[in-house]
């Protein structure tokens, strides 16, 4: 299907699959909100998508109510709608033991990963819902973490197994709205995020060794393939990951 006249937005645009994913998203006919914590990368990524493109770059705090309810306002003043959304935008906490976590750090985790994903599925359904034509598509950032852990990754993994349990439940409640929710499972997606894979991180059996990654832009094309579908079908969960990773079989 094409994407002419169709709206998304993307948080954590501003950089690695956030941006990647916004591009594709532009090249593909979206108009595209660019949103992230940091307006100077989030308009850098916006001008990337070239002369024409129809993009707003909006600094955002996934985890404020009101900031994402702006978010949305903005989205739909600009561009009259909202047909897809990708909750991208995410952290992580240093990978040290889980009894040396502070509160800080778990709060920091869970307000961006799953607070995030959850204000972006809410604020979608306030505007798909009411909009004509009606409905639209809710795409979620997982991790192959909603499925087995990395060792000392408690906050993560916990908000990503979060994470897989608001996409199922968003899936079933948005039925009567004509939403379809889904779910992106990455597995080492080349980004300044995992970079230090290359160097060797920690195995479940305390080894340390290098990690292969795929570049982002693989992710991108699946989130189009996802958000062109048509709002009969649903991908509920898709897993693109690096082939060799030690992911299948972890521990």
């Amino acid at each position: 299907m094409g994407a002419e006249g169709k709206v998304a937005i993307v948080t954590g645009a501003g950089t690695g699959v956030g941006r990647a994913a916004a591009l594709a998203l532009s090249r593909a006919g979206f108009a595209v909100t660019f949103a992230g914590r940091r307006r100077e990368p989030l308009e850098q990524s916006a001008a990337l998508a070239g002369p024409g493109a129809r993009t707003l770059a909006r600094p955002t705090d996934v985890s404020d109510e009101a900031s994402m309810r702006g978010l949305f306002d903005e989205t739909v003043a600009a561009f009259g709608r909202v047909d897809v959304i990708f909750n991208n935008a995410g952290t992580g906490a240093p990978a040290i033991p889980l009894e040396e976590l502070t509160m800080e750090q778990w709060r920091n985790v869970v307000d961006a990963n799953l607070t995030g994903v959850f204000l972006g599925i809410q604020n979608a359904f306030r505007v798909m819902k009411d909009q004509n034509p009606r409905g639209g598509r809710i795409i979620n950032n997982g991790s192959v973490s909603a499925y087995a852990p990395r060792p000392n990754s408690a906050p993560y993994t916990a908000t990503k197994h979060g994470v897989l349990g608001l996409t199922r439940s968003a899936a079933l409640d948005g039925r009567k709205y004509d939403i379809a929710v889904g779910q992106i499972d990455i597995g080492n997606a080349a980004t300044d995020m995992t970079e230090r894979m290359t160097g060797g991180v920690m195995q479940a059996n305390g080894s340390m060794m290098p990690e292969p990654r795929i570049d982002a832009d693989h992710v991108a094309r699946a989130v189009v393939y996802m958000a062109t579908l048509p709002l009969d079908a649903n991908v509920l969960t898709m897993n693109v990951m690096a082939t060799k990773m030690p992911f299948v079989g972890r521990g």
